[in-house]
């Protein structure tokens, strides 16, 4: 029975590659890819209806604008109401149409109360979708 040795005095460089390793984890590899590919391709079998083409109907509605200057004035569509005018309108309005948006567009530097102020008379009148208008933040480039 012969041995090898591990004191090679000879000085032949080694000329083949042990492939038996990289065969090891290529067929580790294709046992894990056979196993695994049976549950990702499964599926539930389902019979899912089928919904039509037909967008729904989305009434986008225009806000009612109410913009507010640093004077306290109140204007709609750029014509300048008082408190009472645009109480009225905005009832008015509160009653032909309950998804009516008011959309405040107030100055920076609008005292609080005025916007208060309108914020009552929308309560008052009876509308409940309010939004404030804003500029975006400009980004730096």
């Amino acid at each position: 029975m012969a041995f090898g040795e591990f004191n090679h005095q000879d000085s032949d460089t080694m000329a083949e590659i042990n492939i038996t390793p990289l065969v090891d984890v290529m067929l580790v590899l294709l046992i894990v890819f056979m196993v695994t590919m049976p549950v990702l391709t499964h599926s539930i079998p389902l019979n899912l209806p089928t919904a039509s083409n037909e967008q729904p109907v989305s009434e986008t509605k225009e806000p009612i604008r109410v913009s507010v200057d640093k004077s306290g004035a109140y204007f709609l569509k750029d014509a300048e109401k008082s408190q009472e005018e645009l109480k009225a309108l905005l009832a008015e309005t509160a009653k032909t149409n309950d998804d009516a948006i008011l959309a405040i567009s107030a100055d920076k530097e609008v005292p609080y109360e005025y916007v208060a102020d309108l914020l009552g008379i929308a309560q008052e009148s009876g509308l409940s979708k309010i939004g404030f208008v804003t500029e975006a933040e400009a980004t730096p480039h």
